[in-house]
């Protein structure tokens, strides 16, 4: 069975710097996809960034330039390095597989204020 655990997010000042882990229970080496997306309270899920099993990359216009999304198959792990944060990127961020099945982790805290 898959499990995705997030880690990482925690309360930042504006301009600031976290990185988001995902932590897969089985080999991700052959998963189509991994992503990450984002719920602020109040509004719907959305994508933030996609990576590919080739290594190939999508980044949501909202956050390119400042988020890099990046994956360890010999770890089972994703990343969300988030550099120059902003209060609009206060959100549950949640680890996302891709594949015929896709799976969900439990999301984790992101809260951007001064």
């Amino acid at each position: 069975q898959v499990q995705l655990v997030e880690s990482g997010g925690g309360s930042v000042q504006p301009g600031g710097s976290l990185r988001l882990s995902c932590a897969a229970s089985v080999s991700i080496s052959h998963v189509y996809a991994m992503a990450w997306y984002r719920q602020a309270p109040g509004a719907q899920r959305e994508f933030v960034a996609e990576i590919t099993n080739d290594g190939g990359t999508l980044h949501a216009d909202s956050v390119k330039g400042r988020f890099t999304i990046s994956r360890d198959n010999a770890k089972n792990m994703v990343y969300l390095q988030m550099n120059k944060l902003k209060p609009e990127d206060t959100a549950v961020y949640y680890c996302m597989w891709d594949d015929n099945d896709d799976y969900w982790g439990q999301g984790t805290q992101v809260t951007v204020s001064s």
